[in-house]
C-alpha cells in the first residue's frame, strides 16, 4: 500500500479536539466518503481507503449523510419509471 504526506496547520488536531492517530483516520474517511460521493471509488475500495470494512463504511455514510446510492438524475428517473411500471402491472 502506498502512502500519502502532507502539511496541516499546528494547531489543527488541538481545534478538532483528536489525537494525531484519530485526525488520521478521520481524514482518510473524509476522503473516503468523498470520492465515493463523487461516483470516483467503490464502497469497497472506500472502505479500503478509510481501513475499515465496506460494510462500516456503508454505516459511516448513513452516519454522515452521503447517499450510498450513486445514480445520476436521468438514471434515478429512469429506474422509477420501472419501478412504477411495475407495480401498475401487479394483479
Amino acid at each position: 500500500m502506498k502512502s500519502l504526506t502532507f502539511t496541516y496547520p499546528d494547531d489543527l488536531e488541538e481545534a478538532v479536539r483528536l489525537t494525531p492517530e484519530e485526525l488520521a483516520s478521520q481524514i482518510r474517511l473524509m476522503a473516503a466518503l468523498k470520492m465515493f460521493e463523487l461516483g470516483k471509488i467503490s464502497s469497497g475500495k472506500a472502505g479500503e481507503l478509510a481501513g475499515i470494512s465496506r460494510v462500516e463504511f456503508l454505516d459511516m455514510c448513513g452516519r454522515y449523510k452521503v447517499s450510498v446510492f450513486n445514480y445520476a438524475p436521468e438514471e434515478f428517473e429512469k429506474e422509477l419509471a420501472g419501478d412504477m411500471e411495475t407495480l401498475r402491472n401487479l394483479p
